[in-house]
Protein backbone atom coordinates (compact mmCIF):
# COMPACT_ATOMS: atom_id res chain seq x y z
CA UNK A 1 0.00 0.00 0.00
CA UNK A 2 1.19 3.78 -0.83
CA UNK A 3 0.37 6.41 0.77
CA UNK A 4 -1.57 9.82 -1.16
CA UNK A 5 1.54 10.56 -2.72
CA UNK A 6 2.76 7.49 -4.10
CA UNK A 7 5.41 6.66 -1.64
CA UNK A 8 5.31 3.79 0.52
CA UNK A 9 5.12 4.65 4.05
CA UNK A 10 7.99 5.95 6.44
CA UNK A 11 7.10 3.84 9.57
CA UNK A 12 8.93 0.27 9.51
CA UNK A 13 5.58 -0.82 11.65
CA UNK A 14 3.13 0.14 9.07
CA UNK A 15 5.14 -1.32 6.38
CA UNK A 16 5.13 -4.38 8.16
CA UNK A 17 1.41 -4.40 8.56
CA UNK A 18 0.88 -4.01 4.39
CA UNK A 19 3.46 -6.45 3.38
CA UNK A 20 1.92 -8.89 5.60
CA UNK A 21 -1.71 -8.21 4.57
CA UNK A 22 -0.88 -7.63 0.89
CA UNK A 23 -3.95 -4.67 0.59
CA UNK A 24 -2.09 -2.73 -1.86
CA UNK A 25 -4.86 -3.70 -4.37
CA UNK A 26 -7.32 -2.61 -2.35
CA UNK A 27 -6.11 0.80 -0.86
CA UNK A 28 -5.23 1.59 -4.55
CA UNK A 29 -8.81 0.70 -6.06
CA UNK A 30 -10.76 2.12 -3.46
CA UNK A 31 -11.02 5.57 -2.35
CA UNK A 32 -9.26 7.12 1.02
CA UNK A 33 -11.53 8.28 3.54
CA UNK A 34 -10.84 11.30 5.87
CA UNK A 35 -10.77 9.83 9.07
CA UNK A 36 -12.46 11.84 11.95
CA UNK A 37 -9.74 13.89 14.67
CA UNK A 38 -11.45 12.72 17.15
CA UNK A 39 -11.33 8.62 15.82
CA UNK A 40 -7.55 9.07 15.65
CA UNK A 41 -7.19 10.20 19.31
CA UNK A 42 -6.41 7.60 21.80
CA UNK A 43 -9.22 5.79 23.04
CA UNK A 44 -10.29 5.31 26.35
CA UNK A 45 -9.20 2.40 27.82
CA UNK A 46 -11.63 -0.26 28.44
CA UNK A 47 -11.88 -2.85 31.00
CA UNK A 48 -9.83 -6.25 30.40
CA UNK A 49 -11.35 -9.45 30.87
CA UNK A 50 -7.80 -11.91 29.98
CA UNK A 51 -4.88 -9.43 30.40
CA UNK A 52 -3.66 -8.70 33.67
CA UNK A 53 -1.68 -4.92 33.94
CA UNK A 54 1.98 -5.95 32.97
CA UNK A 55 0.51 -8.24 30.35
CA UNK A 56 -2.10 -4.85 29.15
CA UNK A 57 0.92 -2.38 29.13
CA UNK A 58 3.38 -4.86 26.36
CA UNK A 59 0.16 -5.66 24.30
CA UNK A 60 -0.56 -1.83 24.20
CA UNK A 61 2.77 -0.81 23.50
CA UNK A 62 3.33 -3.66 20.95
CA UNK A 63 0.50 -3.59 18.49
CA UNK A 64 1.07 0.48 18.72
CA UNK A 65 4.53 -0.02 16.75
CA UNK A 66 3.24 -3.34 14.39
CA UNK A 67 0.16 -0.49 13.35
CA UNK A 68 1.57 2.75 14.74
CA UNK A 69 -1.03 5.87 13.75
CA UNK A 70 0.62 8.27 11.26
CA UNK A 71 -0.14 10.22 8.30
CA UNK A 72 -2.04 7.45 6.43
CA UNK A 73 -4.48 7.00 9.01
CA UNK A 74 -5.35 5.64 13.08
CA UNK A 75 -3.14 3.22 14.31
CA UNK A 76 -4.17 -0.41 16.66
CA UNK A 77 -4.68 1.53 19.63
CA UNK A 78 -7.11 3.71 18.20
CA UNK A 79 -8.95 1.26 16.48
CA UNK A 80 -9.26 -0.67 20.00
CA UNK A 81 -7.24 -3.90 18.81
CA UNK A 82 -5.88 -4.32 22.44
CA UNK A 83 -9.46 -5.19 23.14
CA UNK A 84 -9.71 -7.56 20.52
CA UNK A 85 -7.10 -9.68 21.49
CA UNK A 86 -8.19 -9.39 25.05
CA UNK A 87 -11.87 -10.82 24.54
CA UNK A 88 -10.40 -13.68 21.88
CA UNK A 89 -8.22 -14.62 24.58
CA UNK A 90 -10.89 -14.50 27.08
CA UNK A 91 -13.57 -16.54 25.16
CA UNK A 92 -13.86 -20.28 23.34
CA UNK A 93 -10.94 -19.12 21.04
CA UNK A 94 -8.78 -18.64 24.03
CA UNK A 95 -10.20 -21.46 25.81
CA UNK A 96 -9.03 -24.27 22.80
CA UNK A 97 -12.38 -24.83 22.44
CA UNK A 98 -11.78 -26.65 19.36
CA UNK A 99 -8.15 -27.36 19.59
CA UNK A 100 -7.29 -30.87 19.85
CA UNK A 101 -5.57 -31.47 23.12
CA UNK A 102 -3.81 -34.89 23.63
CA UNK A 103 -0.39 -34.85 22.09
CA UNK A 104 2.28 -36.32 21.22
CA UNK A 105 4.28 -32.88 21.17
CA UNK A 106 6.43 -32.65 19.26
CA UNK A 107 8.42 -30.38 16.87
CA UNK A 108 6.87 -30.38 13.55
CA UNK A 109 7.50 -29.47 10.21
CA UNK A 110 6.37 -25.22 8.95
CA UNK A 111 3.53 -27.01 6.74
CA UNK A 112 2.12 -28.61 9.82
CA UNK A 113 0.68 -25.60 11.47
CA UNK A 114 0.66 -24.93 15.14
CA UNK A 115 2.11 -27.99 17.20
CA UNK A 116 2.27 -26.56 20.95
CA UNK A 117 0.62 -27.72 23.63
CA UNK A 118 -0.67 -24.72 24.93
CA UNK A 119 -4.09 -23.00 23.97
CA UNK A 120 -3.96 -19.49 22.66
CA UNK A 121 -4.38 -18.05 25.76
CA UNK A 122 -1.64 -19.95 27.36
CA UNK A 123 0.18 -19.41 25.05
CA UNK A 124 0.27 -15.54 24.60
CA UNK A 125 0.45 -15.64 28.78
CA UNK A 126 3.17 -17.74 28.63
CA UNK A 127 5.36 -15.44 25.92
CA UNK A 128 4.33 -11.84 27.66
CA UNK A 129 5.56 -13.47 30.84
CA UNK A 130 8.59 -14.31 29.75
CA UNK A 131 9.25 -11.30 27.60
CA UNK A 132 8.31 -9.06 30.61
CA UNK A 133 10.62 -10.91 32.62
CA UNK A 134 13.65 -11.07 30.63
CA UNK A 135 13.09 -8.33 28.68
CA UNK A 136 11.45 -5.88 31.49
CA UNK A 137 10.88 -2.13 30.34
CA UNK A 138 9.33 -2.47 26.70
CA UNK A 139 6.49 0.11 27.36
CA UNK A 140 9.21 2.59 28.64
CA UNK A 141 11.59 1.79 25.54
CA UNK A 142 11.42 4.88 22.56
CA UNK A 143 9.98 3.78 19.17
CA UNK A 144 12.75 3.15 17.41
CA UNK A 145 14.35 1.07 20.21
CA UNK A 146 10.68 -0.83 20.71
CA UNK A 147 10.89 -1.69 16.54
CA UNK A 148 14.50 -2.71 17.14
CA UNK A 149 13.46 -5.17 19.57
CA UNK A 150 10.14 -6.41 17.91
CA UNK A 151 12.88 -7.08 14.77
CA UNK A 152 14.39 -9.29 16.89
CA UNK A 153 11.35 -10.93 17.92
CA UNK A 154 10.84 -11.76 14.40
CA UNK A 155 14.24 -12.96 13.40
CA UNK A 156 15.14 -14.73 16.15
CA UNK A 157 14.63 -17.66 17.96
CA UNK A 158 14.64 -17.17 21.50
CA UNK A 159 12.63 -19.42 23.90
CA UNK A 160 10.21 -17.55 25.87
CA UNK A 161 9.13 -20.22 28.79
CA UNK A 162 8.54 -22.96 25.78
CA UNK A 163 6.99 -20.49 22.88
CA UNK A 164 9.90 -19.73 20.41
CA UNK A 165 9.96 -15.72 19.74
CA UNK A 166 9.33 -15.58 15.87
CA UNK A 167 6.72 -18.09 16.63
CA UNK A 168 4.99 -15.66 19.13
CA UNK A 169 5.82 -12.66 16.75
CA UNK A 170 3.67 -14.21 13.78
CA UNK A 171 0.78 -14.83 16.06
CA UNK A 172 1.00 -11.38 17.58
CA UNK A 173 1.05 -9.99 14.42
CA UNK A 174 -2.00 -12.05 13.03
CA UNK A 175 -4.33 -11.27 15.53
CA UNK A 176 -3.09 -7.55 15.77
CA UNK A 177 -4.28 -7.44 11.61
CA UNK A 178 -7.31 -9.51 12.50
CA UNK A 179 -8.39 -7.12 15.06
CA UNK A 180 -7.98 -4.08 13.09
CA UNK A 181 -9.34 -4.91 9.67
CA UNK A 182 -12.42 -7.23 11.41
CA UNK A 183 -15.99 -6.59 12.46
CA UNK A 184 -16.24 -4.17 14.97
CA UNK A 185 -19.04 -6.70 16.19
CA UNK A 186 -15.61 -8.77 17.56
CA UNK A 187 -14.39 -5.82 19.64
CA UNK A 188 -11.44 -4.05 17.33
CA UNK A 189 -11.48 -2.09 14.73
CA UNK A 190 -13.36 0.58 16.95
CA UNK A 191 -16.14 3.02 14.93
CA UNK A 192 -14.75 1.19 11.66
CA UNK A 193 -11.67 3.26 11.56
CA UNK A 194 -9.69 0.67 9.37
CA UNK A 195 -12.64 0.23 6.77
CA UNK A 196 -13.11 4.27 6.43
CA UNK A 197 -9.41 4.52 5.84
CA UNK A 198 -9.21 1.84 3.26
CA UNK A 199 -13.21 2.69 1.66
CA UNK A 200 -14.32 -0.30 2.58
CA UNK A 201 -18.08 -0.64 2.74
CA UNK A 202 -18.33 -3.92 5.06
CA UNK A 203 -21.70 -5.97 5.84
CA UNK A 204 -23.65 -3.84 3.30
CA UNK A 205 -26.54 -5.99 2.63
CA UNK A 206 -26.39 -5.35 -1.09
CA UNK A 207 -25.42 -2.72 -3.72
CA UNK A 208 -28.90 -2.97 -6.13
CA UNK A 209 -29.48 1.00 -6.26
CA UNK A 210 -25.91 1.03 -7.78
CA UNK A 211 -26.31 -1.51 -10.81
CA UNK A 212 -27.47 1.28 -13.22
CA UNK A 213 -25.70 3.74 -12.06
CA UNK A 214 -22.00 4.02 -13.76
CA UNK A 215 -18.87 6.32 -12.74
CA UNK A 216 -20.59 7.25 -9.78
CA UNK A 217 -18.09 7.03 -6.10
CA UNK A 218 -19.79 4.87 -3.69
CA UNK A 219 -19.97 7.45 -0.75
CA UNK A 220 -22.43 5.56 1.96
CA UNK A 221 -20.57 4.62 5.05
CA UNK A 222 -19.05 1.35 6.18
CA UNK A 223 -21.55 -1.12 8.20
CA UNK A 224 -21.46 -3.77 10.93
CA UNK A 225 -22.77 -7.14 11.10
CA UNK A 226 -23.70 -6.06 14.48
CA UNK A 227 -25.04 -2.47 13.73
CA UNK A 228 -29.01 -1.60 14.87
CA UNK A 229 -31.10 0.59 12.99
CA UNK A 230 -29.65 3.78 15.44
CA UNK A 231 -26.12 2.61 14.27
CA UNK A 232 -25.00 1.45 17.28
CA UNK A 233 -22.71 -1.89 17.37
CA UNK A 234 -23.02 -4.38 19.60
CA UNK A 235 -19.97 -6.28 20.58
CA UNK A 236 -19.97 -10.29 21.06
CA UNK A 237 -18.00 -11.56 23.21
CA UNK A 238 -18.40 -15.13 24.59
CA UNK A 239 -16.47 -15.95 27.75
CA UNK A 240 -14.96 -18.84 28.60
CA UNK A 241 -16.74 -21.80 30.68
CA UNK A 242 -14.88 -22.09 34.56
Amino acid sequence: MTTQDGSLPSDPGRRRLFQAVGAAGVATALPLVPVQAAQQQAAAKQAYIFFNPAEATFIESAVARLIPKDETGPGAIEAGVPNYIDKQLGGAWGAGERLYRSGPWQQGAATQGYQLPFTPGEFFRTAIRAINEKHPGFATLSPQEQDKFIDALQKGNEDLGGVSSNVFFASLLEVTIEGFFADPVYGGNRDMTSWKMIGFPGAYADFYEYVDKHNVAYTAPPTSLAQDANGRIHVHVKLKRT
